[in-house]
């Protein structure tokens, strides 16, 4: 089973935007979730960290957690999925 990709951010975030493109060029099947507009997105972002801050962009892999990655760094997470 694949694992399901989620990008945690908001619309107004540039970096977040930019993940979006890169996951849509590289033709990724993810799911954006708006910590801005959401509680419920909010929280869940929160339960990720133990200083329970909005730390976006996020983006997550099964288990897996990143922070801000590179474009090399995230392509090698991408490719080991």
């Amino acid at each position: 089973m694949k694992n399901l990709i989620k990008l945690y951010g908001t619309e107004k975030c540039h970096k977040t935007n930019y993940y979006k493109d890169f996951l849509k060029a590289n033709e990724v099947d993810y799911v954006f979730l708006e910590v801005e507009k959401s509680t419920k997105n909010a929280a869940e972002l929160r339960t990720l960290y133990e200083n329970r801050k909005l730390n976006f962009p996020t983006i997550t892999i099964g288990n897996k957690k990143l922070r801000n990655p590179s474009d090399k760094e995230l392509q090698k997470w991408l490719d080991t999925k």
